[in-house]
């Protein structure tokens, strides 16, 4: 998702700030009209709908919209949606896993391979490219909420693998299948958070010439615009890697 993806916070936004985070509000929208469609309506017994609602709140979306959105759940009935992943190689060789929520696989597909074909790169099958990364139980902290010292003491007792604690958020990891189990002890103490999903985090980032790097964000970022694009993952190295 926009926001979560692994280089997403470099990314050059050249005036596009309100298409952005339109584009946002659109896949959050998305995440909790199909999480409260999947599971209970009430955030307290659906983890993921209460992980995609605390999502949109930090990134500012107003409260109506995340209640039209859980409305929404009611009234798609007809509505199927389905997370698809793709993977392939950009420009350069870099490997790319793209995470979509499609209620069309025919349409997703063909845009995803278009963006590829158009930059020079390639769609390949399923687990061609994943190998290069490992899949986490990622969950971020805003680090107005806690200390660094005491998060990490609480993440370990929480039971989570690692902490790391970055300029403006603390992240932590644990294996992907206690995501959830951890963020709700962390809850006992934390009432905001920035993210808690799963994420690809690679093996070994590779770099790319400067020259190339204009048009490798670019391709990035227009797979990221696409309406049913939910998260990008890469293993190119920036300069903050």
């Amino acid at each position: 998702m926009a926001g979560h993806s692994h280089w997403a916070g470099i990314k050059h936004k050249k005036g596009k700030a309100d298409k952005l985070r339109s584009n946002l509000f659109s896949k959050l929208s998305r995440e909790i009209t199909v999480a409260a469609k999947l599971g209970d309506k009430d955030p307290d017994m659906n983890s993921r709908l209460r992980s995609a609602i605390q999502a949109a709140r930090s990134s500012n979306m107003p409260k109506d919209n995340i209640e039209k959105a859980i409305d929404k759940s009611s009234t798609s009935a007809n509505e199927n949606f389905e997370n698809l992943r793709y993977e392939g190689f950009g420009p350069d060789k870099i490997a790319v896993i793209v995470e979509t929520l499609t209620d069309n696989k025919n349409r997703t597909a063909s845009n995803i391979r278009t963006i590829f074909q158009k930059n020079g790169g390639s769609l390949g099958t399923q687990g061609s490219a994943s190998h290069n990364f490992n899949q986490l139980g990622v969950i971020k902290i805003d680090k107005k909420e806690i200390s660094d010292q005491n998060i990490f003491e609480l993440a370990i007792d929480s039971g989570a693998n690692e902490c790391i604690s970055n300029n403006d958020f603390h992240e932590i990891h644990c294996e992907m299948d206690k995501v959830y189990n951890v963020k709700k002890k962390l809850e006992t103490i934390i009432q905001n958070f920035i993210f808690a999903g799963i994420e690809w985090k690679p093996l070994n980032s590779v770099e790319i010439s400067k020259d190339k790097l204009e048009v490798t964000t670019e391709f990035l970022e227009t797979l990221e615009d696409d309406d049913d694009v939910q998260s990008v993952y890469t293993n190119l190295k920036f300069g903050n890697n």
